[in-house]
């Protein structure tokens, strides 16, 4: 895989070489040339008869309808061989296409790099490349190489001058990520980054650095020399091999190198570099990956600000929900005061009213009952009148038969006695129908009088009920405000916390950031005190109504009872109530 890889990157240079459009299309007669190029220098047994088949001139072959790439991988790729084939020549031949069309060296003579030296170098840069298309080498790789190179050279770059050298690429690199292998060949023969170094200097360390890198050379043998100095040896299992090097730092060089091939062959690498690579490029997608996550963690936090921010919207737009609550519970207050007033004044006159007109009947009742009796006494009289006036009666009969002339005046008389009598016999029928209505006027006064007992008696029950609503409401007003000025230190103490969090991140600071300020952390404690103040104000505006019975039970339910004790916080509660500053 690995090998496939490094493949398609030069193939990849000799195709967009061929592409003059730039169009992604290449005309089949020069895939055709290249393919046979590619059977050539990998050493792969090839059928001319596929070949011709897959690249006809019509527009029915499979490279026309499928593209280059499933020929490609099938007929070549699949069929290399690792060492049967010097992948040197192949990058040659993918070289010398891409070059002639993309790398113009100065005709003045002034490069500092030899087309041998474009080569190697074009070599390293697909070794660093990322695997994406367009080939790009990020700076960290750019860095590596320019590195090794200058260290090849026995010079030494500080970190300023590397970082100098790279920004002035930064604002090339900054839209791909990366420089083109042409923008690197570029900034060699520049002599940017060479301190006036020669171009045979410079060709010995880029060759080099391609010994190592690309043919996995650790450390090369110098030329025999006459004596033996710093010696060292090599023991293996069947003999020991005893060497010298020409300084103390060569045979130490020498060791390191013999080791690390030793421990690559141990842990089944090929390549010192490829490993090199690898771990670098792991550093960079942790670093990429780090990157991310701080980003990740400045976007937290900015939403965390812009939570907070929020909330604290919410908090004013809440304190002020609190103002009108309170200035509609004090109007509220005041208008039930005022009506308690105006009731209880009403009360208090209906009550003197009352109180009147039970004084009036009174009078009126012993008025009637005076009368009541005067006139009892004149029918008593008028009885006793009826009565001597029947014995004088019997008197005149008797006394008719003495005397003819006193017969007639008694009969005059008697009949004005009689007509007497009747008017008195009208006037007793009227007197008793006057004490049957008066007795009747007395019977209604009563129960009016009863009747107005009980009014009474309900409006000094309702003037009770009114005063214990009023009480309960003064209550939950003050429940209401301890529930505010704990709204309010849970907000402060949450604060204190956010400040913390909002501590900015020095550079260099690898601590671990941790969310544990905000384990528990959960937005619902407003909406649960939100609700409280709406269950108040719903309570509030029923304060219009009439109390009742059943009115009465639903605020014993909402205020928790009369002698019930204030509700302890809910779980929930503590749980969001933000720790205590130390």
């Amino acid at each position: 895989m690995a090998l496939r890889k490094e493949l398609l990157k030069s193939i990849w240079y000799a195709f967009t070489a061929l592409d003059v459009e730039k169009s992604g299309k290449v005309s089949k007669s020069q895939l055709k040339v290249l393919s046979h190029n590619l059977y050539t220098v990998l050493h792969i047994p090839h059928d001319p008869v596929a070949l011709e088949e897959h690249f006809r001139d019509d527009d029915d072959g499979p490279v026309s309808s499928q593209g280059y790439m499933p020929y490609l991988n099938k007929y070549i790729l699949d069929k290399v061989e690792e060492g049967a084939f010097v992948k040197e020549h192949f990058d040659e031949l993918c070289w010398t296409l891409t070059a002639k069309k993309n790398y113009r060296a100065d005709s003045n003579g002034n490069s500092m790099l030899s087309n041998q030296d474009a080569f190697r170098l074009w070599c390293l840069f697909n070794f660093l490349s990322e695997d994406k298309y367009p080939l790009i080498m990020v700076p960290d790789e750019v860095e590596y190489l320019l590195k090794k190179v200058l260290s090849s050279m026995s010079l030494e770059v500080s970190l300023g001058e590397l970082e100098e050298l790279l920004a002035q690429e930064a604002q090339v690199a900054q839209t791909t990520g990366g420089l083109s292998v042409w923008q690197f060949l570029e900034l060699f023969n520049s002599g940017r980054c060479l301190r006036g170094v020669g171009r045979d200097t410079l060709s010995m360390a880029i060759h080099e650095v391609y010994q190592e890198l690309i043919q996995d050379v650790l450390k090369q043998v110098l030329p025999d020399r006459d004596g033996k100095r710093c010696m060292f040896c090599v023991k293996t299992a069947n003999r020991t091999y005893e060497m010298s090097a020409s300084d103390t730092r060569q045979r130490q060089e020498w060791t390191a190198a013999i080791q690390m091939a030793i421990r690559l062959q141990a842990e089944g690498k090929t390549s010192l570099h490829k490993d090199l690579k690898q771990k670098r490029r792991e550093q960079r997608e942790q670093r990429e990956r780090r990157r991310a996550a701080k980003e990740e963690e400045l976007l937290r936090l900015q939403q965390l600000q812009e939570e907070k921010e929020r909330k604290l919207q919410e908090l004013e737009l809440l304190q002020e929900a609190q103002r009108q609550a309170e200035r509609l519970l004090q109007e509220e207050e005041e208008r039930r005061r005022s009506q308690h007033r105006e009731l209880q004044q009403a009360l208090e006159g209906q009550l003197r009213e009352a109180e009147q007109a039970r004084a009036s009947m009174q009078a009126e009742m012993e008025l009637k009952e005076e009368e009541a009796a005067r006139q009892r006494q004149r029918i008593k009289e008028l009885e006793e009148m009826q009565q001597r006036l029947q014995e004088a009666l019997q008197l005149e009969v008797k006394a008719r038969r003495d005397e003819e002339s006193v017969r007639i005046a008694q009969t005059r008389l008697l009949e004005e006695e009689e007509e007497k009598l009747k008017q008195l016999m009208q006037l007793k029928e009227e007197q008793e129908r006057y004490i049957e209505r008066a007795q009747q006027e007395k019977e209604e006064l009563q129960q009016e009088m009863a009747q107005q007992s009980r009014s009474l008696q309900q409006a000094q029950q309702q003037l009770e009920e009114v005063r214990q609503n009023r009480q309960r409401a003064d209550e939950d007003v003050e429940a209401a405000q301890r529930k505010l000025r704990q709204a309010s230190t849970n907000v402060k103490h949450w604060n204190v916390q956010m400040n913390r969090l909002m501590h900015p991140i020095e550079p260099g600071d690898k601590r671990p950031v941790t969310s544990s300020s905000f384990s528990g952390f959960q937005p619902p404690l407003l909406a649960h005190r939100d609700s409280s103040l709406k269950r108040l104000t719903r309570w509030g505006s029923q304060g219009n109504r009439t109390p009742s019975p059943n009115s009465n039970e639903q605020q014993k339910s909402l205020n928790g009872g009369d002698e019930a004790p204030a509700p302890a916080s809910t779980p929930q509660e503590d749980k969001l109530d933000p720790a205590p500053e130390n």
